[in-house]
């Protein structure tokens, strides 16, 4: 019986220690996926938005108001998201990585107004700010021994808030309620970043066991993607408050 226990006891350490392994390089893949995209929507933000002629198809390069083009330039990457939800399950990891980037080229296009707004240093030290912010939120949630699952709904109710509130705010252009919108998005995608990590960390434990390549390379994707919306929302609502514009 205790050789029997000893036998059980180990096999029962190297799964564990497997698991473990298995999540580290789950999560690299979510960051290092997460990264990529960053730098792609850096990238094309960047190329566009530093030409006049480039932005120029978009928006007006003196008051950057958008024009059709702009719209949808504005709204693609919400419908990309929606679109992203429905198409998962029939896209192969591969098919879902590419539609990632493809996202995060668009996301992009619809920011690249920014570099003509704001100075460039003030850009670059938001983004340090976000990037600190987010690197402590991220750990914070996936480490705490603290079921956060619940915050769930009610982040998710602040999202959708805060959609309609900027797109109200859109045609009434209340500089108070953008105010008060920045505020609460700070705090929701703040909370978002450290829910969002806990839940990708805990989906993984609890399919693990499992194995599957296909559903793993899918939840890297998925996962990336939340976390990079997280990031691209904290950085924008911190701009409006820490951005000098030109």
């Amino acid at each position: 019986m205790a050789d029997y226990n000893t036998i059980r006891a180990t096999q029962a350490g190297v799964q564990t220690a497997q698991i473990d392994e298995g999540l580290r390089a789950h999560m690299n893949k979510v960051y290092g996926t997460m990264s990529v995209g960053l730098l792609v929507t850096a990238g094309v933000a960047w190329a566009i938005g530093s030409s006049d002629a480039l932005l120029g198809i978009f928006r007006d390069p003196v008051t950057l108001s958008p024009n059709i083009l702009g719209w949808i330039a504005m709204f693609l990457p919400l419908i990309m998201v929606f679109g992203f939800g429905a198409a998962i399950n029939r896209l192969s990891a591969a098919g879902a990585q590419l539609f990632f980037y493809a996202f995060a080229a668009a996301m992009g296009l619809s920011m690249a107004w920014i570099f003509k707004a704001f100075t460039d240093l003030s850009i670059a030290q938001t983004f340090l700010v976000t990037s600190i912010s987010f690197a402590g939120l991220s750990l914070w949630g996936y480490t705490t021994k603290k079921d956060i699952s619940g915050w769930g709904s009610f982040l998710i109710m602040g999202v959708i808030g805060l959609v309609v509130a900027s797109i109200v705010n859109i045609f009434l252009g209340s500089p108070a309620i953008m105010f008060a919108i920045s505020v609460l998005g700070v705090l929701i995608f703040a909370a978002l970043t450290a829910y969002d990590t806990q839940r990708i960390k805990t989906d993984y434990l609890q399919h693990a066991q499992a194995m599957d390549s296909e559903w793993l390379g899918k939840s890297a994707i998925m996962g990336a993607l939340n976390l990079y919306l997280d990031f691209i929302n904290l950085f924008m609502f911190l701009l409006n408050f820490l951005g000098n514009r030109e």
